[in-house]
């Protein structure tokens, strides 16, 4: 959806996140990097709040684990159902996102992929919403 295509390496992180959000429960985000979830974000009223939740999460374990920054920088999102607007997909990139995926099909679709065109990161649709309450 965005003008710049996820790499071959973020293409499996997409594919392997977006395998695990299918299990996560309302409003999930999954932060993933090589391989591996990195942050988890579920269960609350608000996207935005989930990739919160997501980001800090992964930033205390990070930094319990002496990494030198978040290990969400560089990662990848998933996400159970579409960002009903740009806030949560700034904190994904603020957070060190380099691509997403998520279904699409908000009516803010448009304004969410010029947010990830200005930043640069990948976005793809797969048109298939997990959302699960």
């Amino acid at each position: 959806m965005t003008r710049r295509e996820p790499s071959e390496i973020e293409i499996g992180d997409l594919l392997f996140a977006d395998a695990v959000v299918k299990h996560v429960k309302s409003n999930a985000i999954v932060f993933a990097h090589g391989g591996a979830t990195v942050g988890i974000g579920a269960g609350q009223m608000s996207r935005v709040d989930s990739v919160r939740i997501a980001a800090a999460k992964a930033a205390e374990v990070g930094k319990a684990s002496g990494m030198p920054r978040s290990p969400t920088f560089g990662s990848v999102l998933a996400s159970d159902a579409f960002f009903p607007f740009a806030d949560g997909l700034e904190v994904a990139i603020e957070a060190g996102a380099t691509a997403v995926i998520q279904p699409g099909g908000s009516v803010r679709d448009r304004e969410v992929i010029a947010a990830a065109d200005a930043a640069g990161i990948a976005m793809v649709f797969t048109g298939l919403r997990h959302f699960r309450h």
